[in-house]
């Protein structure tokens, strides 16, 4: 809990908005946390600027942010920055503490190479094509055990929309970050980390996953409706009972599209 995305107290203060993410599908603004300790770079979601989806419930997303950010929290994941609730100058919605990212070491978690470039050993291919020339590009993810822990914490949370830009590499640590589009009951996963497809989960995993189902539930009724909990506990013992990473079931799409 060494990182200030990890420890920052978003707790009381004035919210100022100091620009806009275009990026986005969603309104998101960068917004500073002016508080007793300083003022804090933030990520600003309101509700009222979600826009409505078909299959998830509307004006929810940024309660799945908190949700998600709490069971990184209770299962000692730590893979999401401190991600609240909050009323801002564009209504309630999610305040998640910025991330100052570390370029070169997210570029070696996630990368995109030609096809005959990729490296025969500590990396996973996850997705094949070809760019704007016509030529075959693959995108690649690391073979490292916090790049797995976060696949674990993606099938927990059931992620719809693991894209490499949601993964962060910054102070050694790997976050997630975006996580909307989580905790349906149906099965939703959609990732760029199936190269442990079918891997066994060690006691550092199985730790983790065991803290959130038997801890998290309670805080997440607050925030996620009963049968999306009930869900959740399901696929956590899942998880424990087969003691590996599920594969790609077929019936969904299983890569977010774009990939990055």
């Amino acid at each position: 809990m060494d990182h200030p995305a990890l420890t920052a107290a978003l707790t009381d203060g004035e919210l100022t908005v100091t620009g806009r993410l275009l990026q986005a599908s969603n309104a998101t603004f960068l917004a500073e946390l002016h508080n007793p300790c300083g003022p804090i770079e933030c990520v600003y979601k309101p509700v009222e600027g979600e826009r409505p989806l078909w299959d998830f419930p509307q004006r929810t997303l940024g309660y799945r942010e908190v949700a998600a950010y709490e069971v990184s929290r209770i299962g000692g994941f730590d893979c999401v920055p401190v991600t609240v609730f909050a009323d801002g100058p564009l209504g309630p919605g999610s305040l998640q503490a910025w991330v100052d990212v570390d370029e070169e070491a997210t570029g070696r978690l996630v990368d995109l190479v030609p096809s005959t470039q990729v490296p025969a050993e500590g990396w996973f291919p996850c997705v094949q094509g070809l760019d704007a020339e016509d030529r075959p590009v693959t995108v690649i993810h690391a073979d490292v055990p916090d790049l797995k822990l976060l696949a674990v914490f993606d099938v927990l949370i059931n992620n719809a929309d693991r894209k490499g830009g949601h993964i962060l590499g910054s102070g050694g640590r790997i976050f997630g970050v975006d996580h909307g589009v989580t905790f349906h009951t149906d099965h939703k996963l959609r990732t760029l980390l199936w190269g442990w497809a079918g891997a066994t989960l060690d006691e550092r995993e199985l730790s983790a996953v065991r803290r959130a189902r038997d801890e998290a539930p309670d805080r997440l009724a607050e925030l996620i409706n009963d049968h999306e909990v009930t869900a959740f506990v399901r696929r956590a013992d899942l998880l424990l009972r087969r003691e590996r990473l599920p594969r790609p079931r077929g019936e969904w799409p299983s890569i977010p599209w774009p990939p990055f």
